[in-house]
């Protein structure tokens, strides 16, 4: 019953996840060009070319890490903080709450590549209305640091909302009587939000968290359509360079390598923020749960030990 249950799922999930997966490793170990018959086995050496400086790919490949590890660092803390603050303001109780919810989340419905558009105009150095609304002749789109200023800012607006839709069904689960004892202790404001909030909201700050950081290391349409990966490629991204290497120059075996060369650094990222993450106090209550037991039995043999003599 559970099989036929499952069944439909696990046929989509090895269509179109399981067996792409297999098939783009052995894509990786091949010389795999899309316009040529012959696709020749290469072994590891698409992998090996990475790690060697001498490579086409190597500087290009790094280049893109780098570029992805940039703007995940700057844009992930943001969208933890900025959609907390703001899912605490839309839970309290105002007139016209759900108005402002809705406003808040609508950014998040319409497509990256709409976005990345409207952007690219809105940031124009030229024309762009951001620089008319500050006074500032800033090329927000050719100079650095304020491309990435402004692909960052783009993303936090962009996605803010979905995150804090995520925090506001994490707040609605936290039981209200929790606050009502922490108030009748003395608590303030800062210290239920301290011990009543963010307690109760750490399994949803992990989701978003892990979430946040994926979602950030895999940015394409943004870069792609409001800097094109400029200037001098410092917001060329990772998913950019993989892209057009698999699908502009057809070299499909290097591109698959890189791709799982990211997928695996993305899982090694991911396990250390679950280890960091970890529910510590779980755990120290099960070494002193054990402590006591041991205590307990070391006790009793003493107290047998006493009775026999």
């Amino acid at each position: 019953m559970t099989l036929a249950f499952l069944a439909p799922y696990l046929v989509v999930f090895l269509a179109f996840v399981a067996l792409p997966a297999v098939y783009g490793i052995w894509i990786s170990l091949h010389d795999w060009d899309f316009t040529l018959p012959s696709r020749p086995w290469v072994g590891g050496q698409n992998y090996a070319d990475l790690f060697d400086p001498e490579s086409v790919q190597y500087e290009q490949f790094w280049n893109g890490m780098k570029n992805t590890g940039l703007f995940t660092l700057f844009s992930v803390p943001l969208l933890i903080v900025l959609p907390l603050a703001l899912a605490l303001l839309l839970n309290l109780k105002f007139p016209g709450r759900t108005f402002f919810r809705a406003v808040f989340f609508a950014p998040y419905v319409l497509g990256v590549a709409v976005i990345g558009i409207m952007w690219r105009y809105l940031l124009d150095g030229n024309f762009g209305i951001v620089n008319r609304i500050l006074g500032t002749n800033i090329q927000w789109t050719t100079s650095q640091p304020w491309t990435w200023i402004g692909l960052v800012g783009v993303t936090v607006w962009w996605t803010m909302g979905f995150n804090a839709v995520i925090y506001m069904a994490g707040l609605a689960n936290i039981p209200t009587d929790q606050y009502e004892a922490a108030a009748l202790d003395g608590a303030g404001p800062w210290k239920r939000f301290l011990h009543v909030t963010l307690p109760g909201l750490r399994p949803v700050v992990i989701f978003v968290l892990v979430t946040t950081v994926l979602a950030s290391a895999n940015m394409f349409g943004q870069s792609y359509t409001i800097t094109q990966g400029g200037p001098a490629e410092s917001t060329r991204t990772a998913i950019m360079v993989i892209t057009d290497l698999g699908f502009s120059q057809s070299r499909a075996g290097q591109a698959a390598a890189e791709s799982y060369i990211l997928a695996f650094f993305l899982i090694v990222v991911s396990i250390a923020q679950f280890w960091a993450t970890r529910d510590r106090s779980a755990g120290r209550e099960r070494k002193e749960a054990r402590a006591a037991e041991r205590r307990y039995r070391e006790r009793l043999a003493a107290d047998d030990e006493e009775g026999r003599r």
